[in-house]
């Protein structure tokens, strides 16, 4: 099949191809760049948090009659609350342990510290997200130990939630330890938090531990840092693993056992949202991705869109060219063309239309990916591969399009080049 033939009646429909291949351009530019957001932000929600997920859920609840005041004797009355539940929580036949917590990564919430390797330095090294946790923290969060000890129940304090002293022992992310220490040797190694004179001393090292705050795209959001400490709180998080496939029943349990204990409480029902009431670490995980999990599923539906929208284009256009080219198709078949033939000349000229608009399709998605680097600070670099598969799929997509009304053509008979004579 030579392709002068198909260029010269390609040029007799100048306007029809100019439109599917501005279409196919348009539609290459920017499903390319919807499609590299949408696989971008994916990772981002699928990034691993260092924590055990599954069997884990978290407790928000308040306490209407805590006492207030900020002296040592309201500060032990809280802290006496506080041990009450979490050894009514322990108690629970399906509950594997439990651990007082500030926050929990991809809560939402943290507290961001300076860190350094000097005594009260103005500006930090680095900063971290601070987790004060409470006794048995390692086998409830489900974290890996890589270096140094756990924390011991005679490194548990408690504390009022304003204090802003230094913790005398810390364990730290390995990314943490990797940025303070890189020679390996973080374990029995002071730092320093928020410009404070005394050290805190790292005695251990956990493989990994996310932030609470899911909009960190660097490499800081694993910077993060544990304190053995009960905040002295009208309002506590505890982080419960259940026994394996019993997180529900635990969940229950725990909501009953709980308000028996003390019925002044505020606790919403399991499952709904809320700063209090309890959810799996799942639901939190959802929560906490929500944004991007909505932007996910818009930018998927829009890029399906764009190219149903540019096949269904295609296909209108080549079966308005065939039912113009009826007695054209006759003669050919009377003069010797075959099913094939025919079937091949519209594969062909389609193929020629949208490569037309590829290239120029594949030029404009580097142009609004760079576009999109000058605009975002947290925009990427499209690797050169999502273009060359964006061809592909446009090609294909082109091909699948222009069959049906291909195929009609090629069962044109011959005998309608004489339907006029």
């Amino acid at each position: 099949m030579s392709l002068p033939p198909i260029l010269a009646a390609l040029r007799k429909h100048k306007a029809g191809v100019f439109l599917i291949g501005l279409q196919v351009a348009l539609t290459l530019a920017i499903v390319c760049n919807l499609i590299f957001i949408v696989v971008t932000n994916a990772q981002r929600i699928q990034r691993p948090t260092g924590l055990d997920e599954g069997n884990l859920f978290l407790i928000g609840q308040a306490f209407v009659n805590a006492p207030t005041g900020d002296d040592s004797a309201m500060l032990d009355k809280l802290d006496s609350m506080q041990l009450i539940d979490l050894a009514t929580l322990r108690a629970l036949p399906d509950v594997q342990s439990v651990a007082s917590v500030s926050t929990i990564p991809l809560l939402g919430s943290s507290n961001i510290a300076n860190v350094s390797l000097q005594p009260a330095q103005l500006h930090g090294l680095t900063q971290a997200a601070l987790f004060r946790v409470g006794d048995g923290i390692m086998p409830t969060f489900g974290l890996r130990l890589v270096a140094g000890r756990d924390f011991t129940r005679a490194d548990m304090r408690h504390v009022d939630p304003n204090a802003k002293t230094a913790p005398p022992l810390v364990i730290v992310s390995k990314a943490l330890a990797d940025k303070l220490y890189p020679h390996g040797d973080a374990v029995g190694k002071p730092i320093w938090l928020n410009q404070n004179t005394a050290p805190s001393t790292i005695v251990g090292v956990v493989a990994r531990l996310f932030t609470s705050a899911q909009e960190d795209y660097t490499a800081r959001a694993y910077y993060t840092i544990l304190i053995p400490a009960r905040v002295d709180s009208a309002s506590t998080l505890y982080a419960v693993r259940s026994r394996p496939g019993r997180m529900y029943e635990a969940m229950h349990a725990a909501r009953a056992a709980l308000f028996k204990v003390s019925p002044l409480r505020i606790m919403q029902p399991t499952g709904k949202y809320s700063s209090t009431g309890l959810h799996t670490f799942a639901d939190i995980r959802a929560m906490g991705y929500a944004l991007e999990i909505a932007l996910v599923e818009i930018l998927t539906a829009i890029s399906v869109i764009l190219l149903l929208v540019t096949g269904v284009g295609m296909t209108g256009l080549t079966s308005f060219w065939v039912s113009q080219r009826h007695k054209q198709i006759g003669i050919r078949r009377a003069l010797g063309a075959t099913r094939l033939n025919i079937l091949n000349y519209f594969r062909i000229e389609n193929l020629v239309i949208a490569g037309g608009g590829c290239v120029v399709g594949a030029i404009s998605a580097v142009g609004i990916n760079l576009m999109l680097l000058k605009m975002f600070e947290t925009a990427h670099r499209m690797p050169v591969w999502y273009v060359a598969a964006g061809v592909g799929v446009i090609l294909l997509l082109g091909q699948i399009a222009v069959f049906a009304p291909a195929r009609r053509a090629s069962n044109v008979p011959p005998v309608v080049a004489t339907r006029s004579v």
